[in-house]
């Protein structure tokens, strides 16, 4: 799956900090879609935030990053929602429903605002800003131990992975692999991204191409309903901590380069 908002959170927090053009952080965003549209959820973001309401013409994304200043805000942070684990979304139901639909949100605490994307239409992303009226404290995950946790899981699902014989029972999974993973390698990040985050998002990015064609295959619906649920519940945990490194690694990334920014 793309992730626009790992981009989002990498360069908004770098343009937010002065380390990054504001020209150069539209660019990177302009890989996942060549229009992307802003709006509020509601009026009351709309007003504090000097943004278009929902029911009326967009604004773009320099809009909305100059909102975000405006607001005093300096960092962002990529959540990757669930069914059943919508943390770090400040329990507001309107942004959970929206953020677990799309798989991604982008969290401004100090702005007290999370922004969920939704593909409209071929080439445009519509961005929606949400009220987050209670922000709950980051839990960050230290990078080299989320990378331990994929590590340890991609070994405790291996069994479960062999088992499916992807590549017997789908032919050019290979390939496949390949091409999903390279959508999201597509990504552009700043000067100074850390290249460990770099090689932990990449692995991540790997698995989580070899989880969707796993949880897309079952040629002539060989799997009966409670064997495709066992391997889901097999494969769970990996899922998991693709979730988590992905997320370490973009808060490892914010971390430099406001490191950075705080150095000149």
């Amino acid at each position: 799956m793309p992730f626009p908002c790992a981009t989002f959170a990498v360069w908004g927090s770098a343009w937010l900090h002065g380390v990054a053009a504001p020209d150069d952080a539209l660019d990177a965003l302009a890989v996942w879609a060549e229009v992307h549209e802003v709006v509020a959820d509601d009026d009351g973001t709309a007003t504090a935030l000097d943004l278009p309401a929902k029911d009326e013409r967009a604004t773009q994304l320099a809009g909305l990053l100059a909102a975000l200043r405006k607001a005093g805000a300096t960092t962002a942070r990529l959540v990757i929602p669930v069914a059943g684990d919508v943390r770090g979304l400040g329990g507001s139901l309107p942004l959970a429903r929206e953020a677990v639909r799309a798989g991604q949100a982008v969290v401004v605490a100090e702005a007290n605002v999370g922004i969920v994307p939704d593909n409209v239409a071929e080439g445009i992303i519509r961005w929606t800003v949400f009220d987050l009226p209670n922000p709950t404290p980051a839990e960050q995950t230290p990078l080299s131990e989320a990378d331990h946790g994929l590590s340890a899981a991609m070994r405790e699902a291996a069994g479960t992975l062999a088992s499916l014989d992807l590549h017997s029972s789908r032919p050019g999974v290979r390939q496949e692999i390949k091409d999903r993973a390279a959508v999201a390698a597509r990504a552009r990040w700043p000067i100074g991204m850390p290249q460990k985050a770099l090689r932990v998002l990449q692995r991540a990015t790997e698995v989580a191409a070899i989880l969707e064609v796993a949880a897309e295959d079952d040629p002539g619906g060989a799997l009966s309903s409670s064997a495709q649920l066992r391997r889901s519940e097999a494969l769970r945990p990996l899922a998991d901590a693709v979730r988590v490194a992905r997320c370490a690694a973009i808060d490892d990334a914010v971390r430099a380069l406001s490191d950075h920014a705080g150095r000149h």
